[in-house]
């Protein structure tokens, strides 16, 4: 196996440097003890850290964003599962269709989805509710679900299954005892890829969400249009921090590759 050469590791290390600078510069300015966005010179202070805990308003959308993304990560996966299962096994008319179908949000600004949502639930009655919020977050994360469920599906060999079928088993028993444990990974991935694309909406969000069914992302969004305080900062930082434990612990127990790939075993 080749080593990379010196240019590579130059640009490696630049790309790395690239992408990770604005998250450090955040970081450092979430501990300044100004009223005011600037690099902490005179030592570090956890004052906006605390001014998050002392603000409801934060601490709310933050627990509306977490089960709003868990319910439609859940829903979407529940779809993609029998959707990937019918369109890597079966061969039907309008096969393409349904999948570009499945996959068209992909191609869809989100600007123009907002203003979609909020007509449509206007006229069905839904507007500002989290009914219609759920909905709506559900049809822009199928497809991150869907890819790799299906990309998991795709590369499953089926020889357990049919041994199992040889042996009497019934469709619902080789899908619970067998194909079900072999996708987890694309599975596992996919609900981690839709939770954090759900939770980190904001575009459409702005159009369909009320002042009772708020998330984290359009709070925040609000909270820059009125001041230039660092609390955005701070809350920045304590997301970054919560999302490297969560990650580490992830890769922990489980894998990052695995969960990542989304290839059966």
């Amino acid at each position: 196996m080749s080593k990379n050469g010196p240019i590579a590791l130059i640009f490696h290390t630049a790309f790395i440097v690239f992408m990770l600078a604005p998250l450090v510069v955040v970081c450092l300015v979430a501990f300044t003890s100004k009223g005011y966005i600037s690099m902490p010179t005179e030592g570090f202070s956890l004052r906006w850290f605390r001014a998050i805990l002392e603000n409801p308003d934060f601490i709310d959308a933050f627990l509306m964003s977490l089960y709003l993304a868990i319910v439609s990560a859940s829903i979407a996966l529940a779809i993609s599962v029998p959707a990937s299962l019918a369109i890597a096994r079966h061969r039907f008319p309008g096969r393409a269709a349904f999948t570009a179908f499945f996959l068209s949000p992909l191609m869809i600004p989100h600007v123009v989805l907002g203003v979609s949502f909020l007509r449509f639930f206007t006229e069905v009655g839904l507007s500002g509710t989290f009914i219609g919020l759920a909905l709506s977050h559900v049809i822009i994360i199928m497809p991150y679900a869907l890819r790799l469920v299906l990309a998991s599906v795709t590369g499953l060999s089926r020889a357990a299954e049919s041994a199992a079928v040889s042996l009497g088993a019934s469709n619902w028993t080789v899908f619970r005892r067998i194909t079900l444990p072999l996708i987890v990974p694309g599975i596992a991935g996919g609900w981690v890829l839709a939770f954090i694309t759900s939770f980190d909406e904001l575009t459409m969000t702005v159009f369909v969400a009320s002042p009772s069914t708020i998330t984290l992302p359009v709070r925040m969004y609000n909270h820059i249009t009125e001041t230039i305080d660092p609390l955005i900062a701070s809350l920045s930082a304590a997301l970054i921090f919560i999302t490297v434990i969560f990650m580490v612990i992830l890769d922990r127990l489980y894998g990052l590759d695995k969960l990542l790939v989304g290839k059966g075993y």
